[in-house]
């Protein structure tokens, strides 16, 4: 193993995990902070004994700097799609990320790779402008950073593909929100965990914007799950007005399938500005859809 610390926010997220398979391989000692450390005992199993560390940690600024001490790098994943209880996109996006820039520049870390989002800059959901907000202050903060904003993640537990497979279990339609008009350039988990390990290697800086190879409207990518499925619903067009309604009546719920915020952040693409850096300059071959959908898409035949 190497004698190098990374401690890992986040890490037992769906990116988190992959980053933790992917930095366990190079050998690197990780320390996750985890508010429920139980939680990321299952990842131990990627590396030796030893290797991976789980540590608790409230988020409280003291906390944050235990887990952060004698660590040569620092990743953070930390995100939510929809607010929920006290969990507010401000305070995980933008005000814990702070936090982490902080200690990062007290304990004098090498590096800072931050996830962010696609499409930041110019999406006028609260989503998008607390992740936007939460870039602004680490930057002003701390010096070495990378932020990496990936547009929709998948593979085996992503919450896109998976998500409408399930509901096209249940229901005999699904939804096109304002027409499926909408363009995505969706990339595949393994390759945001690969920037990550390329962004530490090369010490790598900067904003990268993260899409696949593919761009497709939202229809194309229901057609497309719905090909390797073999499940038979109809797509149904439903106006930006409805689908409002509808995520009215849905917010009662304990797991919405779809919020407001949600809608407002269709309105825009989500797909890789022309002059961004991109996964190729961070050495990684973008992977496309074709080759991973099939092999988790099929238990919902």
């Amino acid at each position: 193993m190497k004698n190098i610390i990374i401690t890992i926010f986040g890490a037992t997220g769906f990116i988190g995990s992959q980053i933790v398979r992917d930095l366990a391989n190079q050998g690197y000692i990780l320390r996750l902070a985890e508010k429920h450390p139980k939680k990321a005992d299952r990842l131990k199993f990627n590396g030796m004994v030893g290797q991976i560390q789980p540590i608790a940690c409230d988020y409280s600024a003291k906390d944050i700097e235990n887990a952060i001490d004698g660590a040569t790098y620092v990743v953070n994943t930390i995100g939510i799609i929809a607010e929920k209880g006290h969990r507010s996109f401000m305070d995980t996006h933008c005000y814990l990320p702070e936090k982490i820039a902080k200690a990062c520049a007290k304990n004098n870390v090498k590096q800072l790779i931050h996830i962010s989002a696609l499409g930041v800059e110019t999406n006028k959901s609260n989503y998008a402008k607390s992740k936007l907000a939460g870039e602004k202050l680490i930057c002003k903060n701390f010096e070495n950073i990378t932020i990496l904003r990936p547009s929709v993640v998948f593979g085996y537990e992503d919450n896109f593909f998976n998500m409408f497979a399930k509901i096209a279990q249940i229901s005999p339609f699904l939804p096109l929100i304002g027409g499926g008009k909408t363009k995505f350039q969706p990339v595949y988990v393994g390759d945001v965990a690969d920037a990550v390990t390329q962004a530490i290697k090369q010490k790598a800086y900067g904003i990268y914007e993260l899409g696949g190879p593919e761009v497709l409207n939202f229809k194309e990518l229901l057609q497309k799950m719905l090909r390797y499925t073999g499940q038979k619903v109809k797509l149904i067009v439903l106006p930006y007005w409805a689908a409002k309604i509808q995520a009215v009546l849905m917010s009662i719920l304990p797991n919405p399938p779809i919020t407001l915020d949600q809608i407002k952040s269709l309105k825009h693409n989500n797909i890789v500005s022309d002059n961004a850096k991109t996964l190729p300059d961070l050495s990684v071959k973008p992977t496309s859809m074709d080759a991973i959908l099939p092999n988790y898409l099929e238990r919902y035949r």
